[in-house]
């Protein structure tokens, strides 16, 4: 799985980093850090933050759990 975050879309609502706090980090009020290539173990996490983004900012490629509730 690789993550792609659109940083000039980013507003930084910090919701990702509420539903996946090991892979994304805000540092201040608007700057995110995150790992573009979290393990498969945190797939159903990063598919809820990309899915929750309010400016779908987040872009999640590759093999992922394709049932997110």
């Amino acid at each position: 799985m690789r993550i792609v975050v659109d940083l000039n879309r980013c507003e930084g609502y910090a919701q990702c980093a509420f539903l996946a706090p090991d892979v994304f980090v805000m540092h201040g009020q608007e700057a995110l850090m995150y790992d573009p290539g979290p393990g498969e173990e945190r797939s159903e996490q990063v598919l809820r933050a990309a899915a929750a983004c309010p400016v779908q900012a987040i872009t999640v490629e590759g093999e992922v759990l394709s049932d997110v509730r």
